[in-house]
């Protein structure tokens, strides 16, 4: 009578075995996606009318960046974040009637994250936000 040999503790036989490879692979696709969910979901389009001190706030989503645009009487403000997967363009508009105040954009070499993306629209809007105030 032969007698096959005990498994050591601690070390997968058999099926799990088999399943390793398979199971590590699978964490590692995986883990973009687990990456992409943990990042909050960005807040859909909105819109804030005069109870916002006046100002109307459209943000609205543009593939993987943004716009928002701001109005108050007869001025208008714009911003536009465009990604791509090589570089990122930032338009900046201020406008009164028809008369642009200021029109810039840049240009970086890489595409800005969700975050950073985000981030420039609310520092945008809070910019401006201060500015009207003064006025």
């Amino acid at each position: 009578m032969t007698s096959r040999p005990r498994p050591r503790a601690g070390r997968p036989t058999g099926i799990l075995l088999g399943l390793a490879p398979v199971l590590a692979a699978a964490m590692l696709v995986g883990l973009p996606w687990v990456a992409l969910a943990a990042e909050p979901p960005s807040p859909p389009p909105t819109e804030s009318g005069p109870a916002g001190g006046d100002l109307q706030v459209e943000i609205k989503n543009k593939g993987l960046g943004k716009e928002v645009s701001i109005k108050k009487g007869t001025k208008e403000w714009f911003m536009m974040i465009e990604v791509t997967a090589d570089n990122t363009v930032v338009v900046r508009q201020e406008k009164d009637h028809e008369t642009f105040l200021v029109d810039e954009s840049e240009n970086h070499d890489r595409a800005m994250t969700p975050g950073e993306v985000d981030a420039a629209i609310e520092a945008f809007i809070n910019s401006v936000k201060t500015r009207a105030k003064r006025k």
